[in-house]
């Protein structure tokens, strides 16, 4: 790729507007909806360059803003009359491509019937292929599974137009290279490509001088974009202890006013109903929300009548407020660009900020990412204890007991009552004082008992989204349980690694690597150990899994034990 164009741009972001670019009306229509002004450094370089029909190289790391880099002029030049794919995106994990999907959509709010198909493993063929029927302009999906529809037959790429490999570095460390390359092949030759990575391998390298065509590639350099006066923390949390996790944090911080950020519109006035049901003067904001009604909202936090609002990126761009001294990411963005623009509603200005992020464990990768960006690294916090609120609550209850004591005029016609409930009643004052604060409270307790506290589980973490055809929750093996072995027909002849075999059953499966035992490679198969308990629709889908291009095959180990004393380890 020596005589390809390169580009090299800074992360800060340069000075034009997507109106420069020369995306389609309706983009720019979506993008002022959801509040984006001016494009990040890869948008700005990438995007015109596929406008003209170049093959791009992106070289960047996750959160730089690559999902509309190439999303944009994708939809910019949609055929919406031709029924079979035109556009096809490759993503190494399905969350990602759930993620990819979600940002089309939005960004195709204003362009009429356009359909975009997430197609990934764990979810039933039957949804994917009356989607392919009816006919979908945009598939975005995980390697494995794009292959299994490829070779049944039910997905026709005769006529696409543009190919996107997303985080390809990701896919060949997770064992999908020939895969990619198989794809790449039996695509059009005409169609376009963009090839976006954090790294560039050997690997990688050799397929894109294989299969682009004189493309220009693009690096984007990340700098420090947070706040030096921002205290930047995290608290690994299961999907639904989220709620009372941040509970507990108004507890015990010490807060002036606070913004809580969730992903969709709505959850803000889920999330916001569950604040105010627990005490807190809490408003939603929404990309949804009047401008009328915004100004009073925000009008509200300015003058300390409301101390917490829960908003979208969207609503909460262009946002600054003095009183703010708290943001929460309460789900994570998805993108490092957003992480910057929400943390930086606070410590503005020279004054001190503190951002807290909810990460659950499926985020991990998320977290590393934008830790990168900011190069500044997160500190870990942990979940207040019931002690912790306690001796919050306590103070509070000190600080409002000496302000009363300093209302002397008051305090003076109080003091006769007591004196003379005291003298008709014969009961000490100190018990007067503990049953008129009994009163006060009201049927809440005070204290928290630490004896009902329960232990956090972060294993089972599971979003709501993840649920199968009928909306129950997806079946999973349960980590940590007894395991079984399970015979795969691949091993050393095909090269295969454990990182590749992890990698392939988790994308395919729906497993975590806790749900992993050893795994010993063989010459001509692989043995694993998984959940004894693993449920059947979990097996089945798995028998469909590829590695290095090569069905696995997977099946209970019937074989005898030929593991013996002097044999070579397995490998984890």
């Amino acid at each position: 790729m020596n005589d390809s164009a390169q580009t090299e741009t800074e992360q800060s972001g340069p000075s034009s507007s997507f109106s420069d670019l020369g995306l389609a009306e309706p983009v720019l229509k979506a993008l002022k909806d959801v509040g984006y002004e001016t494009p990040s450094a890869i948008q700005a370089a990438t995007i015109p360059a596929l406008l003209e029909g170049r093959d791009v190289v992106g070289l960047a790391q996750t959160g730089t803003g690559k999902t509309a880099a190439f999303a944009l002029p994708i939809l910019s030049r949609l055929d919406r009359a031709q029924t079979t794919p035109q556009a096809l995106v490759l993503a190494p994990t399905r969350e990602l491509a759930l993620q990819v999907c979600e940002a089309f959509e939005s960004y195709a709010a204003h362009l009429r019937g356009v359909h975009v198909l997430p197609i990934y493993g764990g979810q039933a063929y039957g949804v994917q292929l009356s989607a392919l029927r009816r006919g979908v302009h945009i598939v975005v999906g995980t390697p494995g599974r794009i292959m299994d529809h490829l070779e049944k037959g039910t997905l026709d790429l005769t006529e696409l137009k543009y190919l996107v490999l997303d985080e390809a570095d990701e896919m060949l460390k997770m064992g999908f290279a020939e895969d990619v390359e198989t794809i790449l092949a039996d695509t059009p030759d005409s169609k376009q490509v963009a090839l976006f990575s954090a790294t560039m391998p050997a690997q990688i390298r050799r397929i894109s001088q294989k299969y682009l065509h004189d493309p220009q590639e693009i690096t984007v350099k990340t700098t420090t974009t947070t706040s030096a006066n921002t205290t930047q923390r995290y608290l690994m949390v299961s999907y639904p202890q989220k709620v009372d996790a941040l509970t507990r944090i108004l507890e015990v911080e010490n807060f002036e006013a606070m913004i809580v950020f969730v992903r969709t519109k709505n959850e803000t006035e889920t999330l916001a109903e569950k604040l105010r049901a627990r005490g807190y003067s809490a408003a939603a904001i929404s990309g949804d929300v009047a401008q009328a009604q915004r100004e009073r909202t925000v009008g509200q936090l300015k003058s300390g009548k409301l101390d917490i609002l829960v908003a979208t990126d969207v609503a909460a761009r262009g946002l600054d407020v003095d009183r703010i001294t708290h943001v929460v990411n309460y789900d994570l963005p998805i993108d490092t660009e957003s992480y910057v623009h929400r943390i930086g509603r606070t410590g503005r200005a020279g004054r001190s900020g503190d951002a807290i992020s909810f990460v659950t464990p499926r985020e991990r990768r998320m977290l590393t990412s934008i830790e990168k960006a900011t190069r500044q690294p997160l500190t870990q916090m942990q979940l207040p204890t019931a002690e912790d609120v306690n001796a919050t609550r306590l103070t509070r209850f000190d600080d409002q007991i000496t302000a009363a004591l300093e209302q002397s005029d008051r305090i003076a016609r109080f003091r006769d009552i007591i004196g003379h409930y005291v003298s008709h009643h014969d009961v000490p004052e100190a018990d007067v004082a503990a049953a008129l604060a009994v009163v006060a409270q009201g049927e809440t307790p005070l204290l928290l008992d630490p004896n009902d506290e329960r232990p956090v589980r972060l294993e089972r973490d599971r979003p709501a989204r993840d649920r199968d055809d009928s909306g129950r929750p997806e079946r999973r093996p349960r980590p940590g349980g007894s395991r079984a072995t399970y015979r795969i027909e691949v091993g050393r002849r095909q090269k295969v690694e454990p990182r590749q075999i992890v990698g392939a059953l988790a994308n395919e499966g729906g497993l975590s690597r806790e749900d992993f035992g050893a795994i010993d490679i063989r010459p001509d198969f692989s043995l694993v150990e998984l959940p004894a308990d693993m449920p059947g629709d979990v097996l089945d889908r798995l028998k469909g899994t590829r590695i290095g291009g090569k069905l696995i095959e997977i099946a209970p180990d019937r074989g005898p034990r030929r593991r013996t004393e002097g044999a070579r380890k397995p490998r984890h």
